[in-house]
């Protein structure tokens, strides 16, 4: 079974002096791609100078991660495709332990346990969990004892890529970061494949060294968190139920942000109407895959 690894990266130069020899030591055979959106930090000379086995797709337009990912993957010839943040650096011999679950045919996606740096800490991350309250889909970190998850990282995570290319891979209007992979993943389990954890899968995840941290406030992240958390709901649930819910509870949030001064909330919302024809348009696309109803797709602690 070959192996893809795809990087994406924005002025991250910084970041593959200090992780992309480890990335390549860990996985000798595996084919390397660096997709950069468009970075102004002299990555793609400093890739091609010291790393011509490396595949550098150098994009001629910034659109944001899951676009940039795609143009990634697009260039991919792996039967199993391995996202990597340029924060991210994996132990040697991760890949095995990823890859036997891959003998299954119906598996899609497969996440790393993520030994992450935060605030002098380290927090095992990689396994997700998730329901449905009133009409929103709350997700948060898993215990890392267990294989089931709601979705794979896209920042440290394998994917078939035949499938991949079935679902059209990340959906750019996520753009510039965040919900895209759990879009993703959450697309595949409604067309009833697996995604999994696998824990003996590590990598080590400088979380504070990354960039949406070092270039977007905390007000720009949250703001695109409210707006795609709208989006990720427009675009893919099919439950009545929970789209009543989700109706029902909607104006009643929006009121409440208004006395309570939470104009973040408000723009989210307000930008995610403006791709509401968007995003009504790709949901009439996917649904035709879906097999899974939305109840079935809980993962719990």
């Amino acid at each position: 079974m070959s192996v893809s690894i795809v990087i994406p990266n924005w002025n991250g130069v910084y970041l593959m002096k200090k992780h992309l020899r480890d990335v390549i030591a860990s996985a000798p055979d595996a084919e390397v791609i660096i997709a950069d959106d468009m970075s102004t930090d002299g990555s793609v000379e400093y890739l091609r100078k010291n790393f011509p086995s490396v595949t550098v797709v150098a994009r001629t337009k910034r659109e944001g991660f899951a676009a940039n990912v795609d143009a990634g993957v697009g260039s991919a010839h792996g039967d199993v495709v391995v996202l990597l943040n340029t924060d991210v650096a994996p132990e040697k011999g991760f890949l095995t332990p990823l890859l036997i679950h891959f003998r299954d045919p119906d598996v899609f996606a497969v996440g790393c346990l993520e030994k992450s740096r935060e605030q002098g800490k380290i927090i095992l991350r990689g396994r997700g969990i998730a329901r449905w309250v009133k009409g929103y889909f709350i997700h948060a970190r898993g215990e890392t004892d267990r294989s089931d998850t709601a979705w794979v990282s896209g920042g440290s995570g394998a994917f078939r890529r035949s499938m991949w290319n079935e679902l059209g891979g990340m959906d750019a209007v996520y753009n510039p970061f965040y919900w895209e992979d759990i879009d993703l993943s959450y697309r595949a389990r409604k067309a009833g494949w697996k995604i999994l954890f696998e824990p003996k899968s590590v990598v080590h995840h400088y979380h504070e060294e990354g960039k949406i941290q070092r270039e977007f406030s905390a007000d720009d992240v949250k703001r695109v968190v409210y707006r795609n958390q709208f989006i990720f709901i427009w675009k893919n649930v099919t439950d009545t139920g929970i789209i009543i819910a989700h109706l029902l509870i909607t104006p009643i949030r929006i009121i409440q942000a208004l006395f309570s001064g939470d104009h973040l909330m408000l723009q989210g919302w307000f930008l995610a109407l403006l791709n509401l024809p968007v995003v009504l348009k790709k949901r009439m696309i996917q649904k035709h895959l879906y097999k899974i109803s939305d109840r079935q797709l809980v993962v719990s602690q």
